[in-house]
């Protein structure tokens, strides 16, 4: 008897995956390649990517780029405050999601390397009972949230994720 396929579910702060494999090995993050492997683990029930919308030209193409791909982009608007700090953040909205979507899923997966989502990622494993895994960039990564997930995926400078 042919086992079940695993329903997964991803979520990715794109932000964060954008700056950290830029920082740490002047590259970007090939989504392509993730898309690939997690299709062959399994169906992906749910792709969110989380971005801010500056409404310029490059970022509309990723965006677009991203969708052909399969992702649901979700979108908040960039907001520049009077004190020229700005604001766009996704971490509550992910978090939503995540604990929306858990239920239906056997693996949650998360592309960031942000501490903040250590609780989130201990919270989903033992309430749902859900595999839980990060892909990140290790020397930007929070220890706490590595320690949180069953499987730590790095992104080294040798990664097949990087282009």
């Amino acid at each position: 008897m042919q086992s079940k396929s695993k329903n997964i579910g991803l979520f990715v702060d794109v932000q964060n995956v954008y700056y950290t494999c830029r920082q740490a090995h002047n590259k970007q993050f090939n989504y392509r390649v993730l898309w690939q492997e997690l299709s062959y683990r399994g169906n992906l029930i749910v792709a969110n990517a989380y971005a801010i919308a500056r409404q310029d030209d490059q970022q509309i193409k990723f965006q677009d780029a991203l969708r052909h791909i399969g992702f649901d982009v979700k979108l908040k608007p960039f907001i520049q405050r009077s004190d020229g700090t700005a604001k766009g953040d996704w971490d509550v909205g992910i978090t939503v999601d995540m604990i929306d979507l858990a239920p239906q899923l056997d693996e949650v997966i998360l592309l960031s390397g942000d501490g903040d989502f250590a609780m989130l990622m201990g919270y989903i494993k033992t309430k749902y009972n859900v595999s839980t895994e990060v892909y990140s960039v290790p020397q930007l990564t929070a220890k706490t949230l590595i320690e949180s997930v069953d499987t730590y995926h790095p992104i080294n400078s040798d990664s097949s994720f990087l282009k």
